[in-house]
């Protein structure tokens, strides 16, 4: 039997692809809202689905309910600074983020967030 031939989990379980899909996201923000620093209960899209914004890692990041509801379907970058709690650096890693990398994007929110405990999937990145 070939690896190419196994059946796996995932493929008789989508669902389960896209539930280890978002838990991995909030583990790379170490469960943080990407805009506000808050603990993150939600996905969101940068660009809205409403616009077209496709549900990719590039294109969703973790947030907190209240940032997702306010965010709304608005323009990230221009809701984002709109917001008390802008902050240049996490800007700068939401458009790393958008950008593709990853490494950069969590790079720049553990520099937002000296004090918070790095989590394996940044160290591993």
């Amino acid at each position: 039997m070939h690896s190419r031939d196994a059946v796996f989990l995932e493929d008789l379980c989508p669902k389960l692809r896209v539930r280890r899909w978002r838990q991995s996201l909030h583990t790379f923000t170490h469960k943080t809202c990407i805009y506000c620093g808050k603990p993150s209960e939600s996905i969101d899209h940068v660009l809205p689905q409403s616009r077209g914004g496709l549900s990719v890692t590039e294109n969703c990041v973790p947030a907190c309910l209240a940032c997702n509801g306010r965010k709304s379907d608005a323009d990230a970058f221009e809701w984002y600074r709109r917001q008390r709690f802008y902050d240049p650096r996490r800007a700068m890693a939401i458009r790393a983020w958008t950008d593709g990398d990853l490494r950069l994007a969590l790079r720049l929110l553990q520099w937002a967030s000296p004090a918070q405990a790095v989590s394996p999937a940044m160290q591993a990145a």
